[in-house]
């Protein structure tokens, strides 16, 4: 069951592509559980005055895909080779829950039992960070997760004038993602992450920059995380359709480049690397 609901999901992110989207003027409709959650995001002066070209040539890119997908690892190639700001949700998430905040606790026992965080959790532990990033070119990495989630944060990005531009899936195999969750080891500090299989520390058991011992997350194990997958694909089908239609809804409406939405298939992060590159550089030429 969970593999046949893995390959439904990528047939749905996979009718997305960069060349040719089919218009589309509906928009999924939303039920009582998927109202979009509340963000307040102030509008810069300087949003207003931007043109639009320099507006869509802005970053603010989202990357989704399933745990265990290589967000964290595409997130650190994207900021080591280009000027963005990143925040990762994850990240955001394991401090709190690290330094036992209020929200910290309670999204600590949602990790223990498996399941996808509360949109209401993920939107205060999110909300301090997207409203620092003001006109900052960044990267969300792990965030949205579900309808609500995006809804929410995209109309308060068109609200304040600084609406997304760029949204990347990553599309690996649901076989492939179990077979790593085993080998992989975290420094906690920093996020950065290391499989023994294909990325391992150059010492065992250490951070290669720090030189800190490495860590197993305590969701790291096939039973929970078997769980947080079939929770993740209930919601990805729609949240791919959403900025698919999104991305064409907004080149019809406004003419300009607008939102693109991007699906990039391969097993390793190595593999998936090239092609995220090489959308990067093409949607914001100035980047070099």
């Amino acid at each position: 069951m969970l593999r046949l609901a893995s390959a439904r999901v990528r047939q749905h992110c996979a009718l997305a592509t960069t060349l040719s989207t089919p218009r589309s003027h509906s928009r999924p409709n939303l039920n009582h559980q998927n109202r979009p959650s509340s963000l307040h995001l102030s509008t810069a002066s300087s949003s207003a005055s931007r043109g639009k070209a320099d507006d869509e040539q802005q970053v603010r890119m989202l990357i989704l895909g399933s745990p265990g997908a290589g967000k964290g690892t595409q997130s650190a190639r994207l900021v080591n080779h280009f000027p963005i700001k990143v925040v990762v949700a994850g990240d955001v998430l394991r401090d709190h829950v690290g330094r036992g905040t209020e929200v910290g606790l309670r999204a600590k026992s949602v990790m223990q039992s498996g399941g996808l965080m509360p949109d209401e959790i993920m939107m205060e532990l999110m909300s301090s960070q997207i409203l620092e990033l003001g006109n900052t070119n960044f990267l969300l990495d792990g965030f949205p997760r579900t309808l609500g989630q995006a809804q929410g944060l995209d109309k308060a990005l068109v609200d304040a004038g600084r609406p997304l531009t760029l949204v990347a899936n990553l599309d690996v195999p649901e076989e492939v993602i179990l077979g790593r969750v085993l080998d992989r080891w975290v420094h906690l500090p920093s996020g950065r992450t290391y499989n023994l299989s294909y990325n391992p520390p150059k010492v065992a058991g250490q951070d290669d920059e720090t030189g800190e011992p490495l860590s197993k997350r305590p969701d790291d194990n096939i039973e929970t995380f078997t769980a947080r997958l079939k929770s993740y694909h209930a919601q990805t089908a729609p949240l791919c359709e959403y900025f698919r239609s999104r991305s064409s809804s907004r080149k019809a409406e406004g003419g300009g480049m607008g939102l693109e939405y991007v699906n990039l298939q391969g097993r390793t992060s190595d593999e998936i690397w090239p092609k995220l590159e090489e959308v990067v550089r093409g949607r914001y030429p100035w980047l070099g």
